[in-house]
């Protein structure tokens, strides 16, 4: 049973955590481009400060989902996307569970214009 008056894991403890903050979202939809990025480009790109930056990419970093090599005097990032991985499979049972009740709906609405077919009824 999970204690919920504990207080919240750091953001560097997994990557659930890291990718709660909208702002480190942001910044995994820029480097989803499968590029490196240097830092300059994601502040640009999302208009965000810089230090703001530098610092969600380094809690990035520090779970994994970000990866960084120096090019001469610039630092350049990269998704690691392989690292999502967890938050994919977790979020996979829940899409399995729409599409079961999407697939029901359906079904249900086929099964109405059925009957309002049968008793003459416009649908």
């Amino acid at each position: 049973m999970i204690d919920f008056t504990m207080p919240r894991a750091a953001t560097t403890t997994d990557v659930f955590n890291a990718i709660a903050e909208p702002r480190r979202r942001a910044i995994i939809d820029v480097l989803g481009d499968g590029r490196a990025h240097a830092v300059g480009e994601v502040v640009k790109t999302l208009r965000i400060p810089q230090p703001a930056v530098s610092k969600h990419l380094g809690v990035l970093r520090k779970v994994g989902i970000v990866s960084i090599k120096k090019h001469g005097q610039h630092r350049l990032y990269r998704l690691n996307a392989e690292e999502l991985k967890p938050v994919h499979d977790w979020v996979e049972d829940y899409r399995r569970f729409w599409e079961q009740s999407f697939d029901r709906l359906d079904d249900h609405l086929r099964e109405l214009q059925r009957r309002e077919k049968k008793h003459g009824r416009k649908t």
